[in-house]
């Protein structure tokens, strides 16, 4: 392989240009390394530490016992703190479909932090939801929801959007304090969001209310880093200040 620099630099830089130039389309397999080792000439030492620096990258991402592939292209989603809207919603407003990949939706007993933070009796239990959110076929978030069995007596019922459903029946959260952190995505995460494990991540947990000022929801969420910047207006407060004096 000419050119100049480590032997793995050059590959990568040659499978890089290949995806830049849409030579290799995303979501398209790679061949083997084996095979990849044989068309180049090179070892398959030299071919794996390529690839696994692409994943690093997010260039390529690979799914366990089907290969490795080019990572799909995200366009990066802007969205307001100001607004309690769903998932749902938020991409609608962009013309992108949306769907879900389910991994829970069940009654269960709650945790102590779920009985403090929703004010549950002692015997109540709690709706959870958990699932994939996709959209245009790409994951951008992992949402694990908890809600009082009174507020989401049947979790198999919900569609595509918690809220619309609870809005069906009188029960959309009207307000809620929401805290973003910084994360790095663990290996069980970047599997779900193909993505390379250790990516930058956003978790956002968030605690909705009812007009009544009930707790309605709790939710935990992860973020792909790659695909949102969240945006707040700020307003200069008019309030006079205070010296001390």
């Amino acid at each position: 392989m000419p050119g100049a620099g480590p032997l793995y630099l050059q590959l990568r830089a040659r499978i890089t240009e290949a995806i830049e130039s849409g030579a290799l389309r995303p979501g398209e397999s790679l061949p083997a390394e084996r095979d990849i080792a044989a068309m180049s000439g090179l070892s398959r030492v030299t071919v794996r530490k390529a690839v696994e620096q692409l994943v690093a990258a997010g260039k390529l991402v690979q799914r366990r016992g089907s290969g490795t592939f080019v990572a799909p292209r995200v366009e990066k989603v802007e969205m307001a703190l100001s607004q309690l809207n769903s998932f749902t919603e938020d991409m609608a407003r962009r013309g992108r479909e949306t769907r879900a990949i389910w991994l829970e939706r069940a009654l269960v007993r709650p945790s102590t932090d779920e009985v403090m933070v929703l004010g549950l009796k002692a015997h109540e239990r709690v709706a959870r939801l958990a699932r994939v959110r996709l959209s245009d076929g790409v994951p951008l978030a992992i949402e694990r929801a908890a809600l009082p069995e009174t507020i989401l007596p049947d979790p198999g019922a919900v569609g595509d959007s918690l809220y619309e459903y609870l809005g069906s029946r009188g029960m959309r959260p009207v307000r809620a304090v929401q805290r973003i952190s910084a994360t790095n995505i663990d290996a069980e995460t970047a599997a779900l969001l193909e993505s390379p494990e250790g990516a930058a991540g956003l978790q956002i947990e968030r605690v909705s209310y009812l007009p009544s000022g009930r707790v309605a929801e709790i939710t935990r969420s992860i973020y792909r880093g790659d695909a949102y910047d969240f945006t707040a207006e700020l307003l200069l407060s008019t309030a006079p200040e205070r010296n001390g004096t």
